[in-house]
């Protein structure tokens, strides 16, 4: 599997395990989180928001934090015996766009939110409930402050 496939096993297409990310999928509500926790609960709800749209140029742009993008951003090729690394602009979107196809219509929510310690926190953890075939599944989603913005960083 590609390196960006990997990361987006990781990220992405993990998420889609944990969220409602389909067409048909409720909103998630932030109501009953106040301050930098709200912040938090707000970027998984414009994460899905966005997804919902299918709007894949500001899932990578607005949603999901700069070294994920960059990781999806990478191809590995193989050659001669050797592994070459290579960015490639616009990958992000493409993969974005390739797994939408592939995701189920869930619910969730987002049941709890724990900042990093300090006074201006820079990191956080989300849990989120979601069903997925049926079944509830709990995921613990990371995230990073980048420009006064909260975005997703990956899973744990």
């Amino acid at each position: 599997m590609p390196a960006p496939r990997q990361a987006l096993c990781t990220a992405l297409a993990a998420l889609a395990l944990a969220w409602a990310l389909g067409g048909c999928a409720s909103s998630v509500s932030t109501s009953s989180f106040k301050g930098e926790q709200h912040g938090v609960a707000q970027a998984v709800a414009d994460l899905q928001s966005d997804v919902t749209a299918g709007d894949e140029e500001k899932i990578c742009k607005d949603d999901l934090a700069a070294p994920l993008v960059a990781k999806l951003n990478r191809v590995q090729e193989t050659g001669n015996g050797r592994t070459v690394s290579r960015a490639v602009s616009g990958r992000c979107r493409k993969v974005v766009k390739d797994q939408l196809t592939e995701i189920d219509s869930t619910d969730m929510k987002v049941e709890s939110v724990a900042l990093a310690a300090g006074a201006a926190p820079r990191s956080a953890t989300a849990r989120v409930r979601s069903v997925y075939e049926g079944k509830r599944r709990f995921k613990t989603l990371s995230l990073v402050k980048e420009g006064g913005r909260w975005k997703i960083a990956g899973l744990g």
